[in-house]
């Protein structure tokens, strides 16, 4: 999430499409190698060609309904859409590509031993795809790279927070991927060297579990989103500095954030003004701090300031039952 409030919709399109284009290209090239060859490892690698397709749809389709603007049903936006198709698009990744890769291993390791035929067609192919599936992941980690430095963080870090699942699921599908492109190519030459179909099957499992991972990782990922998770940690501890440091506020007594979608940010805080302030005062001082809120943090998309009285025990409970004594400073220092 950016500072700056720069959208990475736009590259996040360009990600995503240059991931589908070259996905479908290389799920025909490894059916055909895998026919040719007999390979369950081929095969399985096929699948899983399929499956970051159909991703990429998701992911589009995603992209596509969360830019809709709110409505009178829906009057915080349909932000929490992009979570939603791109949930669907990790249980895709497990449905068709991890089970397949699972069957077609099994299926190998204890069915009738297989031979070998034409090789080279599979190492050629696995070479083709390997180029191609290089040049959609290092667009994904130039986004995830780009990204990550604006907000000063890890790559680690950066995947761990982001609430654009766009990238994050291409850069995993793309590593994945390459992966096990070279999981193919030694159960195909293990295969070729023994003569024994026992290294391809086995190829075709660990390629089952690396999609298995892959999408147990992206799905969760989604489903934090869905439920509804806190703003970016930094961005959280900056709303309450600047509300905190306001001079008609004595203490920030609760202070809520959620993600609406990528780059949303709703903003709840309960406040204890000043008690010399009159009405009028509070109306003012609550449109200037969520000016100044959106001005510092254009992410930040809803803004809901309620006065409260910092000594109130049944407000009191609630926050402590939520965070924790350390975690609250209720009292709110200055």
């Amino acid at each position: 999430m950016s500072e700056q409030g720069e959208s990475p919709k736009g590259e996040s399109t360009v990600t995503v499409v240059l991931a589908g284009s070259v996905n479908l290209a290389i799920a025909i090239l490894k059916a055909i190698a895998g026919v040719l060859t007999g390979s369950g490892a081929l095969l399985s690698e096929a699948a899983h060609s399929v499956a970051d397709t159909m991703t990429e749809i998701l992911l589009l389709t995603a992209l596509r309904r969360s830019s809709k603007p709110a409505d009178l049903v829906h009057p915080f936006g349909y932000g929490k859409e992009r979570y939603f198709w791109s949930l669907l698009a990790a249980v895709s990744i497990f449905a068709s590509g991890a089970m397949f890769s699972f069957y077609e291993g099994f299926s190998t390791v204890f069915g009738e031993p297989e031979e070998q035929e034409n090789p080279i067609v599979g190492y050629v192919v696995l070479a083709i795809a390997f180029v191609l599936e290089s040049i959609s992941w290092l667009q994904a980690m130039r986004q995830v790279r780009r990204e990550s430095g604006e907000q000063e963080r890890s790559i680690a870090q950066y995947l761990r927070l982001v609430d654009d699942p766009a990238p994050k699921s291409v850069f995993f599908e793309d590593s994945a991927a390459l992966i096990g492109l070279v999981l193919a190519f030694l159960g195909l030459l293990l295969h070729q060297l023994t003569g024994s179909s026992l290294y391809d099957g086995l190829a075709s499992i660990l390629i089952g579990l690396l999609l298995a991972v892959v999408a147990w990782s992206l799905g969760l990922t989604n489903l934090r989103l869905l439920i509804g998770r806190q703003a970016d940690p930094v961005v959280v501890r900056g709303i309450r500095e600047l509300l905190r440091d306001a001079p008609e506020i004595e203490a920030v007594v609760d202070l809520q954030t959620m993600l609406l979608g990528t780059d949303l940010i709703l903003v709840c805080a309960r406040v204890d003004f000043d008690d010399s302030l009159h009405v009028a005062d509070v109306e003012r001082a609550c449109v200037r701090l969520a000016g100044e809120l959106r001005e510092r943090y254009p992410d930040v998309s809803e803004v809901f300031i309620e006065p409260v009285p910092r000594t109130d025990p049944d407000l009191r409970a609630a926050v402590l039952a939520r965070y924790g004594e350390a975690a609250t400073r209720y009292g709110g220092q200055r």
